[in-house]
């Protein structure tokens, strides 16, 4: 089956990091995905979403016709930051695999797993 990781975080914390920590914090994620991808269970992702401040929300207007307004729908502390694609083999198995990702360690990213409409 298919899981999708939603990785949530603090945008401020992420932009309080310095360089060095912040090329610290791709190595940890990077090496999580080669372990994760080699044991098949990482199908795709790994794609990190820019910041929200750059989103486009789309709405209906009165008539159902889009609207379109600059910025992310919620104005929330944390953020999606990124998503992966997991394969697993229930709902234990990627909550087991999501687990181990490196922004929970941290302190400063959760994570959301959820399964797909098969």
């Amino acid at each position: 089956m298919k899981y999708v990781m939603l990785i949530h975080g603090d945008e401020a914390a992420w932009e309080a990091m310095d360089d060095q920590q912040k090329k610290e914090a791709y190595a940890a994620r990077g090496e999580w995905l080669t372990r994760w991808r080699e044991q098949g269970k990482v199908e795709s992702g790994g794609a990190e979403l820019d910041t929200p401040r750059k989103a486009k929300t789309l709405a209906p207007d009165k008539d159902g016709l889009p609207v379109v307004t600059d910025g992310p729908y919620l104005e929330l502390k944390e953020v999606i930051g990124g998503f992966i694609i997991l394969r697993a083999d229930d709902i234990d198995d990627a909550v087991n695999v999501a687990a181990g990702w490196p922004g929970i360690r941290e302190g400063w990213e959760t994570v959301e797993v959820r399964p797909t409409v098969q």
